[in-house]
């Protein structure tokens, strides 16, 4: 709990210094340029992480294709084998029957 309040006091404290530089004008300009700098650097980690989500898009897109492709192709096949045995046993029903 004492913890708790000191990290209160921190945080409330520095609020206070913030806004005691603020007034000042060299303190606004260092506050300004701290903004900035903050900006520019959300600014390049969001356009950071669109890159690499349209990346991850294209690269699961792909995948999702081969295995549509892949399915097909196991369909394809299966229903091959389904053919040729049913011929079979209908060649072997033909000459049971003869």
């Amino acid at each position: 709990m004492k913890n708790l309040l000191w990290f209160l006091f921190g945080i409330a404290g520095g609020f206070v210094l913030a806004h005691l530089m603020d007034k000042d004008p060299r303190g606004h300009e260092i506050l300004a340029d701290v903004d900035a700098r903050i900006t520019e650097f959300t600014d390049r980690m969001g356009d950071a992480y669109r890159e690499q989500e349209a990346r991850f898009s294209g690269l699961v897109g792909d995948v999702r294709d081969a295995a549509a492709d892949a399915a097909n192709s196991a369909r394809a096949a299966a229903s091959g084998v389904v053919e040729n045995v049913s011929d079979a046993v209908e060649d072997a029903a033909d000459k049971l029957a003869d």
